[in-house]
């Protein structure tokens, strides 16, 4: 029984040794990381590829067809979704690039009484739920006379708007949409930026005889170029990955494919049509689109670029 008790302490002291060890300690806190890495990022990748190049017939049952899915996707649907995709991001990063901007600058120069409010108020429908929103903005921007928007218009003596029935005004809803859901975000990481800037660079732009606009483009601008490539990166991915808005704003009365995304297109052909191949190839050619733009807009920026 001493033996064994002795056993005991020296298998605990080893492992409090262990625990102990400055080479293991880092490991232990990184695991969970890497554990949920592995099973929510990196097996779901994997097996969308493999399922990419293969009929799926059922579990466990996969019929391997080569490059069929992928030649599966030219139709008319995907390429319309892809442009509806692309416009939409584009749009994105230009309005959630600017706007938010603009707004934060102005709420950080002091000329507006009580910022922190607004800078609240901005905030605020980040915290909404997107379906809500979705439904309020679909009743807002409907096809009746007697919807919201529509009234308005009529005071204008402006025709009524079929908003959600058609490309260009359908997607004008999506950005709106988008608009109010995200600017108070993207204020909130500009105001980040803007206060990491320090005063002496605006005093000295003052001693050199700058105006505001040349502060902006000199000084304001490349203090925040961090921040700003990261709001559009991330834009650029939820531009090209939004699918909840669309469903929001559509539901089921998609007509002729008007406002559906890409990762709808992928969710209707992957199951409504109950083909998770086809799906899996858009995926990774969404994957492939989505790294492509980044890469090139990371370039634009400069982000490789080494600082001398």
């Amino acid at each position: 029984m001493r033996k064994s008790s002795a056993v005991n302490q020296l298998s605990r002291g080893d492992r409090r040794l262990w625990l102990n060890n400055p080479k293991v300690v880092p490991y232990v806190f990184v695991a969970p990381f890497i554990i949920f890495f592995l099973l929510v990022y990196l097996y779901p990748l994997v097996m969308t590829v493999a399922m990419s190049f293969n009929k799926i017939n059922g579990p466990g049952n996969w019929e391997f067809v080569k490059f069929k899915n992928y030649t599966k996707m030219d139709t008319r649907d995907f390429w319309m979704a892809l442009k509806t995709s692309g416009r939409y991001a584009l749009w994105d990063v230009i309005v959630l690039t600017i706007v938010p901007l603009l707004i934060a600058c102005l709420l950080h120069s002091g000329l507006v009484k009580g910022s922190s409010f607004f800078k609240s108020l901005f905030f605020i429908p980040s915290l909404t739920s997107i379906i809500v929103a979705g439904i309020v903005f679909r009743l807002a921007f409907g096809t009746l006379e007697t919807a919201t928007v529509n009234r308005v218009l009529a005071v204008f003596g402006i025709e009524p708007v079929k908003w959600l029935s058609y490309e260009i005004p359908g997607n004008t809803v999506l950005i709106l949409l988008t608009l109010w859901r995200w600017n108070g975000v993207n204020i909130v990481y500009y105001l980040s930026g803007l206060q990491a800037i320090p005063a002496d660079q605006y005093e000295a732009a003052q001693i050199d005889g700058a105006n505001a606009i040349q502060k902006f483009f000199h000084v304001t601008l490349p203090g925040i170029k961090p921040v700003l490539i990261y709001v559009i990166t991330i834009t650029v991915l939820g531009g090209f990955s939004m699918f909840t808005e669309s469903v929001a704003l559509w539901q089921q009365n998609n007509a002729g494919g008007v406002g559906r995304t890409i990762v709808g297109y992928m969710y209707m052909v992957g199951f409504k049509k109950n083909n998770l191949g086809v799906a899996s190839a858009v995926g990774l050619t969404l994957l492939v689109l989505v790294v492509v733009v980044n890469l090139i807009q990371l370039i634009l920026m400069g982000f490789f670029k080494k600082e001398d």
